[in-house]
């Protein structure tokens, strides 16, 4: 099975990557499976590693050294299975341990961080609400994207303290409390919402009707999400070609704290699990 050489830095021809493609992606938990099923749609037959980390979530109250160990022991798990690309599919992990990631593993594998979606939020002119979880909420990372992107426009971050962890066990009650708590505390004018975690894109319809529920009626609430983005990065990045006619499906590699296992139960109640798992043959 033919695998494909580092993508160099700067401009190049689109790499030959062979019959196969093998995509790798990390996150403390289950927020990875929005941006897998967006390479998923993107590039079916490519093969998928989803390694997190269950042992050792949340990362976020993690301070940013014990939190770039885990995120660098989840990336070389994930990279012990040769893939050709690596996705950090989790904010929190991209604003602590990205550059120690990249340090540690390219130039040999490319890896693409995830960023808040802030830039597109503020081009249609605000009122902006950022969810995100306490840990990145107020973060230089955050201000410094906010400074950059959204002069002029009004934005308020709101903390979402105890989602990430409903939504990675598929708490209905707490997802509810926690979802219905930050509506709350978001302003009522807002016209978009960055989901600033990928875990709350996993929820992002019942986040868009709390929050369009308490709203001014000024027009329909947009909702700003990562993964389309990410994948649409990863493309960018390292030359790999989208498949308008799709052939089978790649295989699914699901590492548990470097453990191989199938995916979480709690994944299947969420429709990205579920596309991953109807569509990949976990090995």
């Amino acid at each position: 099975m033919p695998r494909s050489v580092p993508h160099e830095a700067g401009p190049a021809r689109p790499i030959d990557y062979g019959d196969r493609v093998k995509i790798a992606l990390i996150d403390s938990g289950i927020g990875l499976l929005p941006a897998a099923a967006a390479v998923r749609r993107l590039r079916p037959t490519a093969d998928l590693v989803l390694s997190s980390d269950p042992d050792g979530m949340p990362w976020g109250p993690r301070t940013a050294e014990d939190l770039s160990a885990r995120a660098l022991a989840a990336a070389e798990a994930a990279a012990a299975h040769a893939p050709d690309a690596l996705i950090v599919a989790c904010n929190t992990a991209s604003v602590h341990a990205l550059t120690a990631v990249r340090a540690r593993l390219e130039p040999q594998v490319p890896v693409i961080g995830t960023v808040p979606a802030i830039k597109p939020a503020a081009a249609g002119g605000g009122p902006v609400a950022i969810w995100a979880t306490p840990a990145t909420t107020g973060s230089d990372y955050q201000r410094d994207l906010i400074g950059r992107f959204a002069t002029g426009v009004d934005v308020t971050e709101v903390a979402c303290p105890g989602l990430a962890d409903a939504v990675q066990h598929a708490d209905e009650d707490a997802i509810d409390r926690a979802v219905a708590d930050a509506a709350a505390r978001t302003p009522r004018d807002v016209r978009a919402v960055v989901l600033g975690c990928t875990h709350y894109e996993l929820v992002g319809e019942r986040i868009r009707q709390a929050v369009a529920a308490r709203g001014t009626g000024r027009g329909p609430l947009v909702l700003h999400a990562s993964a389309g983005a990410v994948a649409a990065q990863l493309l960018r990045r390292t030359g790999i070609t989208a498949e308008p006619e799709p052939g089978a499906p790649g295989s699914l590699t699901v590492l548990l704290s470097g453990r191989e296992a199938a995916l979480p139960e709690a994944a299947l109640t969420y429709a990205e699990g579920r596309l991953l798992a109807a569509v990949s043959p976990v090995r």
